[in-house]
C-alpha cells in the first residue's frame, strides 16, 4: 500500500486532475503521439501537440505543463523544443524531459545535455538513459534500455542533485528520487514495454500530473503509481501485447482515486 499522505498522494492528485483536466503541450516523437494523445485523454488531461517554434512559446503560456521527448530529433523539433521551454519558463509552469535514446550519438548527448541545464522538473527515462545522463556507462541499444532499474538507482540519485530534477526511472519495477527523497513503484504488466511509445506516454503523463501539484516528486510518484495500477489491471485477461493495449487505455480511465490509495509505492529514501 502506499501509505502516501496528505494533498500530494495520488489519489488527491488524480480527483485534482480530473476536477480540472490540464491542458498539457506535448512536443513528442512521431511514434508517440497518437498513444500520448490518447493515454492523456483516457486518464484525464488534455493534449495538444504543438511543436512548431513558431508558436511552441506562445502556446506554452497557456498550457499547464509542457514536455519535451527527443525520440525523433530534429533542428526543427530542437527550435520548437527550446521555444517551449522559455514560454513555459516564463509563465512559471512546469516542463518534463524526456531523453529518448540519449546515449545514442554525440547529437543526441549534446542535446540533451543542454535541455538539462535549462532546468526541467522531472526527467523521466529507462535505466539506460538516466544511467548515460548520470555519466555512467550504459547497455542501452537505440531506443531500448538494456540495464535494470536498480543499476541506475545510485545515478539517478546523483542526476536528480546534480540536475534539481525529480528523476524517474521506469522498468518492470520504477524508481523516483529527488535526491533525497526516494520510492520504488510495483504494477505494470511485461506486455507494456512490447507496446511502442509507452514510455513516451508516460511521460507526457507526468507533465498533467505536475500541472496540479507544485510538488514535481509527487507529480512523477502519480502518474507512475497511475500506469502501474493500470497496467496490473489491463494485465488480467489480455492474451498478449495486441489484447493488452486497448485494455490499458480502459484501465486508465477506470482507475479511481480509491484505487491510486492502495498502489504499491515502498520508501526507497537513503537514511540521512
Amino acid at each position: 500500500m502506499s501509505g502516501w499522505e496528505g494533498s500530494g498522494a495520488p489519489e488527491h492528485l488524480l480527483r485534482a486532475l480530473r476536477a480540472e483536466p490540464p491542458l498539457v503541450q506535448c512536443i513528442t516523437n512521431y511514434v508517440a503521439m497518437n498513444i500520448a494523445a490518447n493515454v492523456l485523454l483516457a486518464a484525464g488531461a488534455s493534449p495538444a501537440m504543438v511543436s512548431d517554434a513558431a508558436e511552441a512559446g506562445e502556446f506554452a503560456g497557456i498550457a499547464g505543463a509542457v514536455t519535451i521527448n527527443i525520440g525523433t530529433l530534429s533542428a526543427a523539433f530542437l527550435d520548437g523544443m527550446n521555444a517551449a521551454i522559455l514560454g513555459a519558463q516564463a509563465a512559471g509552469r512546469p516542463w518534463v524531459l524526456d531523453p529518448v535514446a540519449c546515449q545514442a550519438t554525440r547529437y543526441r548527448r549534446e542535446v540533451v545535455q543542454m535541455l538539462v541545464a535549462q532546468r526541467p522538473a522531472i526527467i523521466r527515462g529507462n535505466a539506460s538513459e538516466i544511467l548515460s545522463l548520470a555519466g555512467e556507462a550504459s547497455h542501452g541499444q537505440g531506443v531500448d534500455g538494456r540495464d535494470t532499474v536498480a543499476a541506475a538507482e545510485d545515478g539517478a540519485r546523483r542526476l536528480a542533485q546534480s540536475s534539481g530534477a525529480v528523476v524517474a526511472v521506469t522498468g518492470a519495477v520504477d524508481y523516483v528520487t529527488d535526491g533525497q527523497r526516494a520510492v520504488w513503484i510495483e504494477g505494470g504488466s511485461p506486455f507494456m514495454p512490447m507496446n511502442t511509445a509507452l514510455g513516451c506516454a508516460l511521460t507526457c503523463l507526468c507533465g498533467a500530473y505536475a500541472a496540479v501539484t507544485d510538488d514535481a516528486f509527487d507529480a512523477a510518484v502519480g502518474a507512475l503509481a497511475h500506469f502501474a495500477v493500470a497496467g496490473a489491471r489491463a494485465h488480467e485477461g489480455a492474451a498478449g501485447p495486441g489484447s493488452f493495449a486497448p485494455r490499458f487505455l480502459d484501465a486508465l480511465a477506470l482507475v479511481t482515486p480509491e484505487a491510486l490509495a492502495g498502489a504499491v509505492i515502498r520508501d526507497a529514501s537513503v537514511p540521512a
